[in-house]
C-alpha cells in the first residue's frame, strides 16, 4: 500500500509538472497562476502545495528535470573512451539538436526559459543558477576536447575551455532561432551540418 501511494504521489506531481509546462508555454510565467496549472492538471491547489511551495517552486522543478536530463546525457555518453573524441562529440550535438523537433516538452520547456518568463525580481535567482549551470556544461564540454588533445587531435596550445563555451553559445543560437521560428529551418534535416561546419576545422 505504501508503495502505491508513493507511486500515486509520483505521478500527481508529474501531472503538475507536465501542466505547469504548457500553462508557463501559453500564458508565460508572470501570467500563469496555480489555479491555471492546478485545472489544467486536474487536481486541487492543494494537492500542488503539497509538492510545492509556490509557482516559483514549480518553475525550479522544471528547470531541474531539464537540466539533469542533458548533463546525464553527456555524462553517459563521457563514460565511453571514443578513439575520437572530436567526432564523438560532433554526433552527440547532432543528435541533441535532432531531439529538439521530437521532444515537445524539451521545445516547450526551453520556450520558456528563453521567451516566456523575466528574470528580474524573485526570477532573478534563477538566472544564476542556469548560468552556474552553463559553466558545468562548458566544463563537460572540455572534457571531449582535453581528450582529443591526448589523442593529438587537437594542438596542445589549444585552450578546451574557450573551444567549449563557443561550442555551447553556437548550439544555443542554432535552438535560441529555431525555438523563435520552427519553420525557418528544418533542424532535424539539417543539424549534421550545422555540427560538421563547427567541427571540420578543429581535426
Amino acid at each position: 500500500m505504501a508503495r502505491r501511494t508513493k507511486e500515486e504521489a509520483l505521478e500527481t506531481r508529474n501531472r503538475i509538472m507536465n501542466a505547469a509546462v504548457d500553462v508557463f508555454f501559453e500564458r508565460g510565467v508572470a501570467s500563469a497562476t496555480l489555479n491555471d496549472i492546478a485545472c489544467r492538471a486536474d487536481v486541487t491547489r492543494g494537492a500542488i502545495y503539497w509538492h510545492f511551495k509556490n509557482k516559483l517552486d514549480v518553475f525550479d522543478a522544471l528547470n531541474d528535470r531539464l537540466q539533469l536530463s542533458f548533463a546525464d546525457t553527456i555524462l553517459a555518453d563521457l563514460q565511453n573512451d571514443h578513439p575520437h573524441p572530436l567526432l564523438q562529440l560532433e554526433r552527440l550535438c547532432t543528435e541533441m539538436l535532432n531531439n529538439l523537433e521530437n521532444d515537445e516538452e524539451a521545445f516547450k520547456v526551453l520556450s520558456i526559459m528563453f521567451f516566456k518568463c523575466d528574470y528580474s525580481g524573485d526570477m532573478g535567482v534563477f538566472l544564476k543558477i542556469q548560468n552556474d549551470r552553463r559553466k558545468k556544461n562548458i566544463e563537460l564540454f572540455s572534457q571531449y576536447f582535453a581528450r582529443a588533445q591526448k589523442h593529438c587531435h587537437l594542438p596542445a596550445d589549444v585552450d578546451p575551455g574557450v573551444l567549449a563555451m563557443a561550442l555551447l553559445s553556437y548550439i544555443n543560437g542554432l535552438v535560441i532561432d529555431y525555438l523563435r521560428d520552427p519553420n525557418s529551418f528544418a533542424i532535424k534535416e539539417n543539424a549534421a551540418r550545422f555540427m560538421r561546419l563547427f567541427f571540420r576545422n578543429l581535426g
